[in-house]
């Protein structure tokens, strides 16, 4: 069930650069971040009333579901769609995949937690996967004022996404039910963005074209509403550094879906990239087991070649 979970986070938010490409065209930021929080609110907060999964509260877990908010549904999306602006999108997804390292240390921080040998590994092969995927923009990158910007903006938005996964992990360890919390969260992360638009004096208008509704629509439900259950179940489940590495997956499943929607051209740094990546999934997420076994498997093939050199 957990790698069920998994897998539609992962899938559900590489499609969803395409719906952010769709929206930001037609709207400022903030405008196309509103709608999207307020639409996933509305309909997580329905469907839950509906069903009567809506549970009661107290005033003394909101200020977490505010923090939840603030940090997974307000100032982490401000940051990286702002330093997108500066850099390429390749950049971007490389720079979110640290949210991987971010979790492991904040976790250790505040939780105490350890990170085992293959966990480091892991991260590592799967962040240098992405930095070979994102070799001609990482090439292509000039070291201005704006750049180095653009960078940092994507990188502090990383780790207020990774201290939004630490509240989330406060709510649910306290017993919270997660649907009521993310619900309330999206309530606080809407208030957040709405005073972030009135205070830039941006008007909230209705005159976009039917693209920018489709891609508002998958963005709010899927990718936000779905998005958020299965990845905050997740961290609930492995805790947040494994949950973090769909921030890994997911850019080179979106590059795959580019192949066929944006005519993306594979290079040979971008295979090794992507065998990269499968490596340290692999050490990560395959049992202890199995890794052991291809390794002895391994050695008695490089031993056989050893000795049939010698003869």
């Amino acid at each position: 069930m957990t790698a069920f979970l998994f897998g539609i986070n992962v899938l559900v938010w590489s499609f969803s650069w395409i719906a952010i490409t769709v929206q930001v065209r037609e709207a400022p930021v903030e405008i196309a971040l509103f709608y999207r929080i307020v639409v996933a609110a509305i309909v997580l907060f329905a469907v839950l009333a509906a069903t009567g999964r809506l549970r009661a509260v107290t005033w003394r877990d909101q200020p977490f579901f505010f923090l939840t908010g603030l940090c997974l549904f307000c100032c982490n999306y401000l940051l990286v769609y702002s330093g997108a602006g500066y850099i390429a999108s390749g950049v971007v997804a490389l720079v979110f995949s640290t949210a991987t390292v971010f979790n492991a240390f904040n976790s250790m921080i505040i939780f105490g937690e350890r990170q085992s040998l293959r966990f480091v590994f892991g991260a590592f092969f799967g962040m240098a996967g992405l930095g070979c995927m994102f070799w001609r923009d990482l090439v292509h990158l000039d070291l201005t004022s704006s750049s180095l910007a653009g960078g940092g903006l994507a990188l502090a938005g990383t780790y207020v996404f990774s201290l939004g996964n630490m509240a989330s992990r406060r709510n649910t360890s306290a017993g919270l039910d997660l649907p009521t919390m993310t619900a309330w969260a999206l309530i606080w992360g809407m208030l957040l963005l709405g005073g972030c638009v009135l205070a830039r004096g941006q008007s909230i208008t209705l005159d976009y074209s039917a693209n920018f509704y489709l891609a508002l629509a998958y963005l709010a439900i899927p990718g936000t509403v779905i998005g958020f259950l299965t990845y905050l179940e997740v961290v609930r489940r492995l805790g947040a550094p494994l949950a973090a590495f769909s921030a890994i997956l997911y850019p080179a499943i979106a590059l795959t879906i580019s192949t066929f929607v944006e005519d993306y051209r594979w290079s040979l740094a971008a295979i090794i990239g992507l065998v990269l990546i499968a490596v340290g999934n692999i050490l990560v997420f395959a049992p202890a087991a199995m890794i052991r076994d291809a390794l002895r498997q391994l050695r008695l093939l490089l031993g056989r070649s050893k000795t049939a050199e010698l003869h």
